[in-house]
């Protein structure tokens, strides 16, 4: 695939973001907007003719993209058949080719020994050429089964699906506790990675094709899965997994605390109302901010808080900093444990002069004052020794603070929708169904995507959406 010296020719080079000055005195996307064609085009052709292109393996790419083929056509001038290819097995490119930390490039067959091809680049340059060239339109739906689908839930694993059963002639009904649709998608993750009108545009593709959109009904509280089984022939729950790891220890309830995915909600929610994120409740204008958890959600805490005028910015992380390069124990073609800079951190680097991660730190207390407001917090330096978690003696310290944005992760789905619907869970409080089935233990009712499997990534949630659609399809026949 590709030039057949390709890899030999070209060295590896990422689209540049836009400048970091620029970019955190607005929300808008930190890429540019721009490809350059010439450039794709080389990077393309350090595709090589793998035997075995590990990168749409199961380490690889979740949702099996094509992506040997779509680098060829790319690398040839056919883009509009690369967005064909990449439609085949990813519903919506536009949203991985921003997020996803590209699970592909860490298995590229030319990363054993080279930096791998800037996959993820180009599989955000063909889909967004696609919209710009308007190749992408809604699907025509010719026939109608007269079966009808709820989907509970509008994150990447809930719009997959119904645009799955949506295509084989289904009715599908997709329902959104909050006032938008998209879930993690439109609420989880800030506008700076994933600008909203991209989530709406497609969206309203969606909706053209003949699905339903439900907002602002909380299913198993506003209305019963009983209700919803009167009125359908299938439920699918695609709701996330949004129960948040909490930090239990002492003056937790000190006001300014709080689950980063809350924090991350205000202030999209306020961007989106009145065009300013800072107006939030839980804005971190001129204050000390910690964010207790590293990840996409930390980062994303980090880059918001940036744009908002913080005093200051540190990252705590429990672990140590990662290796440069693999480790022996993480050999290719597994996801590379090594140490990187995101957005956020290189944000907060040019503002505060220091990458905000410490390393090694445990948060032991919250200090509040006689208001209940929190104004500190003690930590611990920690080290592991054969897999113990160990305290360092004299190591502690206090840190001032105005906001602590805790950002350790997802347990679980919330509970209540499975008991109001009264399917069984798994030992981690997921929805209980097994992979490629998908069925609950209620006869009539699926799962797919993180509340089935727990925390993950958007190319899982949608494999799975995929996945269940075609089970659902089944069971309807």
């Amino acid at each position: 695939m590709g030039k057949i010296t390709g890899f030999k020719e070209f060295d590896r080079k990422t689209e540049a973001y836009r400048s970091v000055e620029l970019r955190i005195k607005d929300y808008g996307e930190i890429f540019t907007g721009t490809h350059d064609v010439a450039h794709l085009q080389d990077q393309g052709a350090r595709c090589m003719d793998c035997g075995v292109p590990f990168c749409q393996s199961s380490n690889g790419c979740p949702v099996d993209n094509l992506i040997p083929e779509w680098n060829d056509l790319v690398y040839h001038d056919k883009w509009q058949e690369a967005l064909t290819r990449l439609h085949k097995t990813n519903n919506f490119p536009e949203f991985t080719g921003r997020v996803c930390p590209a699970p592909c490039e860490g298995s590229c067959v030319l990363g054993l020994n080279n930096p791998a091809v800037t996959i993820k680049n180009i599989e955000q340059a063909i889909v967004d050429r696609g919209f710009d060239e308007n190749w992408i339109q809604p699907h025509k739906v010719l026939y109608r089964t007269g079966k009808k689908v709820a989907v509970v839930g509008s994150g990447p694993a809930g719009l997959a699906t119904a645009e799955e059963l949506n295509k084989l002639g289904h009715s599908v009904s997709v329902f959104e506790r909050a006032d938008r649709i998209g879930g993690l998608l439109m609420y989880g993750i800030p506008n700076m990675k994933l600008g909203k009108e991209v989530v709406d545009r497609r969206v309203n593709l969606l909706k053209t094709s003949g699905i339903e959109f439900i907002t602002n009904v909380n299913v198993g509280k506003d209305i019963s899965t009983e209700q919803l089984q009167k009125d359908f022939d299938a439920l699918v729950f695609t709701t996330g997994a949004t129960q948040a790891r909490d930090l239990p220890v002492d003056n937790r309830d000190a006001d300014g605390v709080h689950l980063a995915m809350e924090y991350l909600t205000k202030n999209t929610q306020s961007l989106l109302n009145t065009g300013h994120a800072d107006d939030s409740e839980l804005s971190a204008k001129d204050k000390d901010v910690i964010v207790i958890g590293g990840g996409d959600t930390g980062t994303d805490c980090i880059g918001t808080a940036v744009r908002q005028g913080a005093k200051s910015i540190v990252n705590f992380e429990l672990m140590g900093k990662p290796p440069e390069d693999r480790a022996e124990s993480n050999p290719w073609p597994l996801w590379p444990l090594i140490y990187r800079v995101d957005y956020g951190h290189a944000e907060a680097t040019e503002v505060f002069g220091a990458d905000p991660r410490q390393y090694h730190l445990m948060t032991k207390s919250f200090v509040k004052d006689e208001s209940g407001k929190v104004v500190g917090l003690n930590t611990v330096n920690v080290d592991f020794k054969e897999g113990q978690l160990i305290e360092i003696d004299g190591s502690e310290k206090i840190w001032n603070t105005q906001l602590v944005l805790l950002s350790m992760g997802f347990i679980a789905p919330e509970h209540y929708l499975s008991d109001d619907a009264n399917i069984d869970l798994d030992k981690r409080g997921n929805y209980q169904a097994n992979y490629g089935e998908y069925a609950t233990s209620q006869t009539g009712i699926f799962t797919a995507g993180d509340c089935r499997r727990g925390q993950s990534l958007v190319v899982w949630a949608i494999n799975e959406g995929r996945g269940v659609a075609s089970k659902v399809d089944e069971y309807l026949a």
